[in-house]
């Protein structure tokens, strides 16, 4: 038998999404940036933010990080990182021209959506690419086959679309899309094109699904979702979305604790909380502390998924690592 619950109620309360927070890709990033900086020494140049969060870009910074925009702001000679969302071809092409030291961090999974967009351009197919127009992942994508790829942004793209063969099309998606909204897009495009054909596996990536998943779950009990993540963080903003879509009567999305309005909570009595998967979970830790503050003091964790998802470091990394080591012994 077990022994009653005895923990005081205050009538409001927090409902933690889980899983929530870093994705085996953003973690092998940050992981790269980390690895790099202790083997070759400050600075290290990485192009792009290496992923979409304040606090990971400064934090990195801080350890002598040097985040660029494009490889002409890398000295020639020096190492450079590639962001967790992928280059364009062209990219390594410039990089090697400077003689820079090009590691890539690029998400496995995104590589994955490049290799399907090299074959398919290979087989002469019109590549429906499904994404937000300027995002870094897209104009990687777009880049591995720039006159086979149209860019689709969500379902009222469509009409837009114009393909040479109708039986000889195929789309592909970003990774960090609102899973709903893609669906709704390819819907949209099959009545076009009923030919249409899809990727071999889900483009959208495992975290994306599962914290939109959690977040669908317990939004219709929530009166305020607050979802950490940065403006710039796809992902992120589309938790928000979602939260909002699925039944919560507010959504707001915050990069630190101290960002949460007090307004938002006045007649709050349950509030969700989640983080995009490019978001350290300290940050969430210090939400749930602002929100304690708050009379927020009970706290559920919903869980519906469990990752156990890893990747490694990127080979060249790995590579000048083991030499590393083997120089020491």
């Amino acid at each position: 038998m077990t022994e009653p619950d005895t923990t005081p109620r205050t009538g409001k309360r927090v409902l933690l999404a889980k899983p929530r927070g870093y994705c085996a890709g953003v973690d092998r990033a940050v992981q790269t940036v980390e690895e790099a900086l202790k083997l070759y020494g400050a600075p290290i140049y990485v192009r792009k933010q290496i992923v979409h969060n304040k606090h990971v870009v400064r934090t990195l910074e801080a350890k002598g990080a040097i985040f660029v925009e494009e490889n002409e702001e890398v000295p020639a000679g020096a190492t450079v990182i590639f962001s967790a969302h992928g280059v364009a071809p062209e990219v390594y092409a410039q990089a090697k021209e400077r003689s820079l030291k090009a590691i890539d961090a690029t998400c496995p999974l995104v590589t994955k959506v490049h290799q399907e967009a090299r074959r398919f351009a290979a087989e002469d197919y019109d590549i429906l690419l499904i994404g937000h127009e300027g995002h870094e992942e897209v104009i990687g994508t777009a880049g591995e086959a720039p006159a086979h790829i149209q860019l689709v942004d969500g379902p009222d793209g469509v009409d837009k679309v114009t393909v040479r063969d109708p039986s000889k099309v195929v789309w592909l998606s970003q990774t960090t899309l609102s899973v709903d909204e893609t669906l709704e897009t390819v819907a949209r495009l099959k009545t076009r094109l009923p030919l249409l054909q899809s990727p071999p596996s889900d483009d959208i990536c495992y975290a994306t699904s599962n914290r939109q998943h959690v977040v669908k779950e317990i939004a219709p009990d929530c009166d305020v979702v607050i979802v950490v993540g940065s403006r710039n963080s796809s992902n992120s903003v589309r938790l928000v979305e979602v939260a909002l879509d699925a039944g919560a009567r507010a959504g707001y999305l915050v990069d630190f604790a101290h960002e949460i309005d007090d307004a938002w909570l006045a007649d709050a009595r349950t509030v969700g909380v989640t983080s995009g998967a490019s978001v350290p979970d300290e940050l969430v830790q210090q939400v749930l502390g602002h929100l304690a503050e708050r009379g927020f003091t009970d706290v559920d964790e919903i869980t519906t998924a469990n990752e156990r998802l890893t990747f490694s470091l990127p080979q060249e990394l790995k590579r000048d690592m083991k030499a590393a080591a083997t120089a020491r012994a």
